[in-house]
């Protein structure tokens, strides 16, 4: 048997395992998640967690930017670095990372061979908390100075949360999985912020008053210095094209300008940085501006952390599938929105970059998101929507998706497949208008693979013919 073979029967073992993520409905609860039982299996691993310093980040939107950006800041700097995020957009393997490179399927085989004993002395251990465990041990076997855990749902009952960190980091907070983590955004922050520790720093983002209070509420109860960007940390934007965008980023105890509205640079230990990021939209300098807060935190703690590593890392950031631009003549771009707040600022970045020009929106969703608000944003800026499924279980029907785009005035039909919708969404373009592909990361994961083969094996473009 070969290392494909191999590697496929690993991750349809992972898979046989419960998968909360591949479920159309499920209970999030202790007696579901239970860190009790992630805690016994890490122990029964030795540990592998506390060999290392890590960043824990957690957020409805941003925390999947966030952590790229601060753990292509730390192997700039000369770290071995880890990092943890899911889902995936091609390949399993992408979760678990270490110097910006994949967990080899060699790799990936061996370890899940090793720890088969462990997982079967496990009852009702979930395929999350074993791919975790996975990530902890990995970055162990390689020796990494530090590691960068994305949280993968919520916060408090997360597999992730069994670390010590050296910073907290919560990005951006916005209604989504409402049947799961509460219906308020205190509720939501509530569960979030479960990954403040006593004592340990944590970085948050600009926050609705709502959830901020609940994350302020839980830092004062534990002890736990709270960093506010666009606070603490202020941030803003310099220049911008479709190739990335500048920003600077300072402390709020750098002197101001005569007119308090920037920096002075009077001081030379505290002169505000400029950086530059490949990742477009203003929300995304929200997310540069929280990675450069948590990496001073960790610089301070004793983590390699260099000015020259953050701006080499931050200008070098591989995050695909964030406003991606496949191809720029007609424009083919992918995002991963996928709820109301992601899908205004998809709308809001859209109209900044392509002010004025026609879009065809290729639109599938999970059928547990408010597919009706994010249609409600991305809607009036579309001449026509395409609607669409992914492959995964929870993909909505795209019949059920044109009922509710009409349901709110805008035209749509629907095609069975993301390769489809994207043959029939270039027709519609005649070449002048913006192909936009979003929903979901399961969708704009599907659209960049057929892009990306087409392109390859036939070397062709969406150019408003059948490819």
């Amino acid at each position: 048997m070969d290392t494909d073979q191999k590697y496929q029967g690993t991750l349809d073992y992972l898979y046989s395992f419960i998968d909360y993520s591949l479920q159309k409905t499920f209970r999030y609860s202790p007696e579901k998640f239970d860190l009790d039982r992630m805690r016994d299996f890490m122990a029964a691993l030795g540990n592998p967690q506390n060999d290392y310093k890590i960043l824990h980040v957690a957020g409805t939107k941003g925390k999947g930017s966030v952590s790229a950006l601060c753990a292509s800041a730390l192997k700039e700097s000369g770290a071995r670095v880890g990092l943890y995020t899911s889902p995936h957009l091609q390949d399993y393997a992408e979760r678990i990372q270490v110097d910006g490179i994949p967990i080899p399927h060699y790799d990936l085989i061996t370890l899940v061979e090793e720890i088969k004993p462990n997982i079967a002395a496990s009852p009702e251990i979930t395929t999350f908390e074993i791919t975790t465990a996975l990530a902890f041990l990995y970055f162990a076997r390689r020796k990494v100075s530090a590691a960068v855990m994305e949280v993968g749902l919520g916060g408090r009952l997360d597999a992730t949360n069994v670390c010590v960190p050296e910073v907290t980091v919560i990005t951006s907070i916005s209604y989504d999985h409402t049947d799961l983590l509460g219906e308020t955004l205190a509720e939501i922050a509530g569960e979030k912020g479960g990954i403040i520790k006593p004592g340990v720093a944590v970085v948050v983002s600009p926050q609705e008053e709502e959830a901020l209070q609940v994350i302020k509420s839980i830092a004062v109860e534990r002890g736990a210095p709270l960093i506010q960007v666009g606070g603490d940390y202020l941030y803003q934007q310099l220049d911008r094209s479709l190739q990335g965008q500048s920003l600077q980023v300072w402390h709020k105890s750098e002197p101001a300008s005569e007119d308090g509205s920037t920096p002075s640079g009077k001081d030379p230990d505290r002169e505000p940085k400029r950086l530059t990021i490949p990742l477009l939209g203003v929300h995304q300098l929200e997310n540069a501006a929280t990675a450069y807060a948590a990496l001073q935190v960790v610089r301070q703690n004793g983590i390699q952390v260099t000015d020259l590593g953050i701006s080499q890392g931050f200008r070098s950031v591989n995050w695909p599938g964030r406003f991606e631009i496949l191809q720029h003549d007609p424009p083919v771009i992918i995002d991963s929105a996928h709820n109301r707040d992601s899908a205004k600022k998809l709308r809001a970045v859209l109209e900044d970059y392509y002010p004025g020009m026609p879009v065809v929106l290729v639109f599938g969703a999970s059928e547990d998101k408010d597919i009706k608000g994010m249609l409600a944003e991305l809607g009036p800026c579309a001449r026509k929507i395409v609607t669409t499924k992914s492959t995964h279980p929870r993909a909505a029907d795209p019949g059920k998706l044109v009922e509710i785009a009409n349901e709110i005035g805008c035209p749509a039909f629907s095609t069975p497949s993301v390769e489809e919708a994207l043959d029939e969404a270039a027709l519609l373009t005649g070449g002048e208008a913006v192909i936009l592909v979003t929903g979901s990361i399961f969708v704009a994961a599907a659209a960049r693979s057929a892009w990306l083969t087409c392109s390859s094996e036939k070397n062709l473009s969406y150019t408003g013919n059948k490819i």
